[in-house]
């Protein structure tokens, strides 16, 4: 009585698997609690009925009779099952939670109050009231609270909450500031731009929401299998039962097979399989500055298998500079730079801001004013300086009244090969120098490229560069592609001819990149590009760094490889457990399993499911050591490929990888070269046997200096 009675309490505090369960079954939608809500009850039926036939069977004074029903009482089962996967969704929703800890972390940044400036008064207002056009101020210590725009003071910002990057960002009038973002050094004061759900970290926990909210393809299969799987139990269990009756077992025995086999499948765990590791690779993303828009987003990035990169402001860094200076004999540096921003500081052409910049950088230098001043469209400049008559532009304007010698035009050739713009400057009819501009490679985009391309990926750069300047830029990048004169408008229908080659993934960052970013399979906008180019993309990187395309890879083959783990173990488990737990090893083996133990091991399957997806959180999405090596093939069979390391000394930058790569790959033998000036190497593949004084040649004649080939 004392086992009924406990029993009772328990399934009337655990009556919710009752209720959805019968519920589900009555509309024929079983689910996971149809299962529990069967094997519970039906070992709660038969306990009640075997206590009143014994207490019946003592009535009667048949004590035999009684002492048969001692050992088909199961009430211990029913309360134990239900107690136990109470204890293991218990354990699973802890799991789930720690899940979403990127996203409360997020929303515990949103500032609460925020001190705006009303009737020439400071005063702390609740954030909501906050509207867009108000000025706020922000004192050293305090979280910026809305996004805006700085209007007097500077300092140091700490936007890792949002990017991820550690390092504080200098904020001067002008520069944009977001919510949430720690004001660290200075006193600011700027302007609303952005209020309640439009600030940037409103949006950021937005997409993060959204993602874990949407389903990955991957998921509506799992969905359709556990649909299929509990009728496909329920089925199993009643021939379970039938079949131990037919073999002369007792009820009791049977019914103890039957409930087994409903308790310990387990469509719970192949349920949670997919969205816990989902919301966790989204959280990962979220932590370091990667944002993906859905669920889909997130498992189809890592199929990835072309990246087309747009050239300006996503391989290069969008603005010109000076690259080179190459004064004529008898002048100097600083004496050509003067003339030279004499002249472009009262020009409006986009170079002329490259000679400008890097002039006010040398603050020692001798700055002169043009006068009667002219600039000749598409050609040159001319004006007087200092006394002088002073003359800037391309070779054919310079070539009118300077003579230039075939030495300087091969120089200029040079220069043009590299993808670099060489201006010509000349005073009084003679040249004084040529100062080389180009819209430079970012530090970080050979080195993210050629990540992609170990990890198997076709990388093509689109831009609407003439050949020559894009196949420069393309070799200093290490691309694999290059199709150059594209047209803003253009970009889509690249896109699409490259669909039919593959799986592609567009990365941009402007207006013009908004079509194409939505034609392609996947779109990743540079968190620092447009609104338009980010409301059209899949992902967004807020570093605004090329580096984090292969990380976003890496982590959605991470996720994908994670759940294909859980479901494997999901399936894995009923495969094993449903025999075991319907008898089919009895008769060989002796082996029998307790209702108890089978609820027991359904509900540490789904633990352990959950807690699988947790080990995301510890994925490390930018170490390349894991990467798929690229592979070289030719006639469809694999050939044999050696590899050699050479150190090198004396590289500066993109262009001296780019010269020493050119070099390289010039050689007969040599497949391909990855030069990277920062760790100093060029990794050599070769498909033939080149001796490593032919590669210290090809390397020493450049004026770089060969340590050591390994």
């Amino acid at each position: 009585m004392a086992e009924l009675l406990l029993t009772t309490i328990i399934m009337v505090i655990n009556q919710k698997f009752f209720v959805s369960g019968f519920t589900s079954l009555i509309h024929g939608g079983p689910n996971m609690d149809t299962l529990v809500a069967l094997g519970a009850g039906a070992s709660y039926g038969y306990s009640l009925y075997a206590l009143f036939a014994m207490s019946a069977a003592l009535t009667r004074g048949d004590a035999a009779g009684a002492m048969s029903y001692m050992h088909e009482f199961y009430f211990e089962s029913a309360g134990t099952i239900l107690t136990l996967i109470t204890i293991g969704k218990l354990l699973e929703a802890i799991s789930k939670g720690r899940t979403t800890d990127a996203l409360k972390g997020l929303m515990k940044l949103a500032p609460k109050t925020a001190t705006v400036v009303r009737d020439g008064k400071e005063e702390v207002v609740s954030i909501d009231q906050v509207r867009k056009g108000d000025v706020f101020v922000v004192k050293p210590g305090e979280n910026i609270p809305v996004d805006g725009i700085v209007i007097e003071g500077t300092s140091a910002v700490n936007e890792s909450a949002l990017t991820g990057e550690s390092i504080p960002v200098d904020k001067n009038a002008g520069d944009a500031v977001s919510a949430a973002t720690l004001n660290q050094s200075g006193y600011l004061r700027c302007e609303a731009s952005r209020v309640g759900e439009d600030t940037t970290l409103s949006q950021i926990i937005q997409m993060v929401s959204d993602a874990a909210a949407t389903k990955a393809p991957i998921a509506k299969i799992a969905d359709k299998v556990s649909g299929i799987f509990v009728p496909a139990v329920i089925g199993i269990a009643i021939v379970t039962l039938i079949v131990w009756l037919l073999a002369g077992e007792a009820i009791g025995f049977s019914l103890a097979r039957a409930i087994s086999v409903l308790v310990i499948s387990c469509p719970c765990a192949l349920g949670l399989a997919t969205p816990v590791a989902i919301m966790v690779g989204n959280g990962m993303g979220a932590k370091n500055g990667i944002l993906f828009k859905t669920a889909v987003s997130l498992e189809e990035t890592g199929r990835t298998q072309i990246v087309a990169l747009d050239k300006t402001g996503t391989i290069t860094s969008g603005e010109p500079k000076v690259t080179d200076m190459i004064p004529a004999e008898g002048v100097s540096e600083r004496e050509l730079l003067s003339y030279a921003y004499a002249l472009e500081q009262k020009s409006e052409h986009p170079l002329a801001r490259a000679v400008i910049v890097k002039a006010q950088e040398n603050s020692s230098l001798q700055k002169y004013d043009a006068e009667e001043f002219q600039a000749v469209p598409g050609n040159g400049l001319s004006g007087k300086v200092n006394g002088f008559m002073v003359c800037g532009g391309n070779l054919k304007f310079i070539s009118r009244n300077t003579e230039i010698s075939e030495e300087i035009k091969e120089t200029a050739g040079r220069l043009a090969e590299e993808g670099k713009t060489p201006l010509f400057f000349a005073r009084d009819g003679r040249l004084i120098g040529i100062i080389s501009v180009a819209d430079v490679v970012k530090e970080d985009s050979p080195e993210a490229i050629r990540e992609l391309r170990n990890m198997g990926i076709h990388v093509v750069m689109l831009t609407g560069d003439n050949e020559r300047t894009a196949k420069a830029i393309g070799a200093q990048a290490s691309v694999d592609e290059v199709i150059a004169g594209v047209l803003p408008d253009g970009k889509e229908s690249v896109i699409r001819s490259l669909k039919k080659k593959g799986k592609v993934a567009m990365v941009g960052d402007g207006i013009n990149d908004a079509p194409a970013l939505t034609r392609a399979d996947m779109g990743i906008a540079i968190g620092a590009g447009t609104d338009i180019a980010i409301d059209a993309a899949d992902v967004v990187l807020m570093k605004s760094r090329l580096t984090d395309v292969a990380a976003a890879i890496r982590l959605s083959r991470a996720t994908l490889r994670n759940i294909h783990e859980n479901l494997f173990w999901a399936f894995i488990y009923n495969v094993i457990g449903i025999p075991l737990a319907a008898g089919v090893w009895y008769p060989i083996f002796g082996w029998l399993l307790n209702p108890m133990f089978g609820a027991a091991a359904m509900s540490l399957s789904s633990f352990c499911v959950a807690s699988n997806a947790l080990r995301l959180n510890w994925f490390k999405m930018y170490d390349t050591s894991k990467d798929r090596k690229i592979k070289t093939k030719k006639n469809n069979k694999e050939d044999k490929t050696m590899t050699k390391t050479i150190s090198i000394e004396g590289m500066m930058c993109g262009h001296c990888e780019a010269t020493v790569k050119k070099a390289l790959e010039a050689l007969s033998g040599v497949e391909n070269a990855e030069v990277s000036h920062t760790e100093g190497t060029a990794v050599v593949t070769l498909t033939s046997d080149v001796s490593d004084d032919v590669l210290r040649k090809a390397v020493e004649d450049k004026d770089y200096k060969v340590t050591k080939i390994a």
